[in-house]
């Protein structure tokens, strides 16, 4: 089926991603977000726990060309791109107006400083909270449960969540349950881009569906395995969902 029994969304490459304005989102007493582009779909392909952790998020933004060329081409379906800086933004304006609170886990203390002050002269209204968790690969129980309380310590309205993908979704899906927070989103490389420490692409670029390249040129050595190499992968897969339907998407493509 092209859609999922829930309008607001489309079943794109076995994954029901969102296809509705944020002003839509779903009410919940506790919401899961995440993000899907072509290279969070490749390694998820990869890895079964993380791909559990996506299909059972409470909302899949689609964020990523990629994505939306999927919808278009396999479905027959124009979906636009919500990247997670988006979703950020559009959650900061709200928790403004409402005078609401936020949480930032994940980055450097110097990227969460960074974070604060910013937050203190664009959105005033909004309280704000931090935790930087140990740069690991993976977290003990000493760690998960400090990040914990941490978290529920502040009771955030939103908490946002950035140890890149797939760390962080497969830590807020396993987690969610235990978070004292209403809305739970994994948004990574976001944390940088509002700090400052890393430059998102201007509007130009987003505006023409080639973030992507910009983030290639200006950090080449870092983005090309993502962007070249799995952009090869990710339009493999698409070949073998539009020409063979029938064929387990999971299995490795030759």
């Amino acid at each position: 089926m092209m859609t999922t029994t829930d309008q607001s969304e489309v079943l794109c490459l076995g994954y029901p991603v969102y296809n509705s304005t944020l002003e839509n989102l779903p009410v919940k007493t506790k919401l899961l977000v995440s993000t899907i582009n072509q290279y969070s779909y490749c390694i998820s392909e990869e890895d079964a726990v993380f791909k559990n952790a996506l299909l059972e998020s409470d909302v899949i933004l689609p964020d990523g060309v990629g994505i939306v060329a999927a919808a278009k081409w396999l479905n027959g379906v124009s979906i636009k791109k919500i990247a997670g800086a988006d979703f950020h933004d559009f959650q900061l304006k709200r928790l403004n107006e409402i005078h609401g609170s936020c949480f930032y886990l994940g980055a450097s203390d110097e990227t969460l400083s960074k974070i604060g002050e910013r937050l203190k002269k664009e959105y005033p209204n909004v309280t704000f909270g931090s935790y930087s968790p140990p740069y690991k690969p993976t977290f003990t129980e000493e760690d998960t449960a400090a990040m914990i309380e941490a978290v529920n310590s502040f009771k955030p309205d939103v908490l946002f969540v950035g140890m890149t993908a797939p760390k962080q979704e497969k830590w807020s899906h396993a987690n969610k349950n235990l978070l004292d927070a209403k809305i739970i989103c994994s948004i990574g490389a976001v944390f940088d881009f509002y700090a400052g420490t890393v430059e998102r692409p201007n509007k130009i670029w987003q505006d023409l569906g080639l973030e992507w390249l910009g983030r290639l040129l200006k950090e080449p050595k870092r983005m090309a395995n993502r962007y070249i190499y799995y952009g090869a992968v990710f339009t493999k897969y698409l070949v073998k969902a539009k020409f063979a339907p029938k064929y387990e998407i999971s299995e490795e493509v030759r």
